[in-house]
Formats: C-alpha cells, structure tokens, sequence
C-alpha cells in the first residue's frame, strides 16, 4: 500500500505543476486533458483543462487535476522532508514566491529545522530537515 495525494486545482492545474517543476520537486509524467480523445467534458471551460495528471521527482508522488467545483485546501499540507538544511532552502524560497511564507523556515525547539508556506495554487507546505 502507498498514499498517493491528489491536489484539486479550479483551472489552473497546469501552471502549479510546471511551477513546481521549475522549483525542482520533478515533473509531470501522465497529463490527461478535458475532452482529449473523447474524454467527457463536464463544461465548456474545463475542454483542455488537466482531468488527470501523475507527478513524479526523486521521493515525490502526487496526482492532480482541474474540476471546476474544486474547494481550496484546507486541513492539511503536503511535507516535504530533506536530509540536507542547504537543499531544502531553494524550494522553499522559490516555492514561496507568489505565496506566503506562514512559517519561515528556522530551526525549531523539537530540533528539526522546519517551515511552511502556502504557495500561488493555495496549497499549504511543509518543509523538514532532521539531519543538519
């Protein structure tokens, strides 16, 4: 068994996983459209948009896709852990960018270095790194 997170995005599905491509998590490696060989298009204006994409870098698996009725995050993160303090501070700072940091990024008093952002998508990270 594995848990695979799905992130639901309104329209904008694409650019958050090109976006977090660029800041190195990985990249898109199934990219199903709305209405591409005769998917079904619930509306008009989701016809190209992601009805299913797989996401994939080094330790990183999730899905995501378009739906017009999607509700923003909230509730939970996605968590990102790092062996290394200097590799996680690129993709937190480059993650950020368009976003808000919620908490920044500093070594805690349970001994990890640890922070969390939301992003441009509104989707909540975590970022911990235990060994420094």
């Amino acid at each position: 068994m594995r848990l695979s997170p799905s992130l639901f995005y309104t329209t904008n599905c694409e650019p958050a996983l090109a976006f977090y491509e660029q800041c190195g998590l990985g990249r898109a490696t199934i990219l199903l459209r709305w209405g591409d060989n005769n998917m079904p298009v619930r509306t008009e204006t989701m016809r190209a948009k992601i009805m299913h994409a797989r996401f994939e870098g080094p330790g990183v698996l999730f899905h995501a896709s378009d739906n017009d009725d999607a509700e923003p995050m909230k509730g939970s993160a996605m968590m990102l852990e790092f062996d290394d303090l200097g590799r996680m501070r690129r993709p937190f700072t480059r993650m950020s960018e368009g976003g808000r940091v919620t908490v920044p990024l500093a070594r805690q008093v349970w001994g990890t270095s640890f922070g969390m952002l939301v992003d441009a998508f509104g989707v909540q990270w975590m970022f911990s790194c235990s060994n420094e």
